[in-house]
């Protein structure tokens, strides 16, 4: 999987899981600060499936927050 940002593009190992790919990342991982301050949108991209550009609105800081 392959997490791309304004600032940054990370490839990540990515483990089946129920209905799809899933990644561990660490609550003090860069790359989320990266997804929620990403000016715009960011993208996760997976083999085999079309890109998703994610909106980075508050919603995305405040999960990232709570799980800190």
């Amino acid at each position: 999987m392959t997490i791309r940002t304004s600032e940054t593009v990370r490839s990540l190992p990515a483990v089946p899981v129920a209905g799809g790919v899933g990644v561990t990342l660490s609550a003090r991982d860069p790359l989320l600060d990266a997804m929620a301050f990403s000016r715009g949108r960011f993208a996760v991209e997976a083999a085999g499936t079309p890109p998703l550009y994610i909106p980075s609105w508050a919603e995305v800081s405040r999960v990232i927050e709570d799980c800190r």
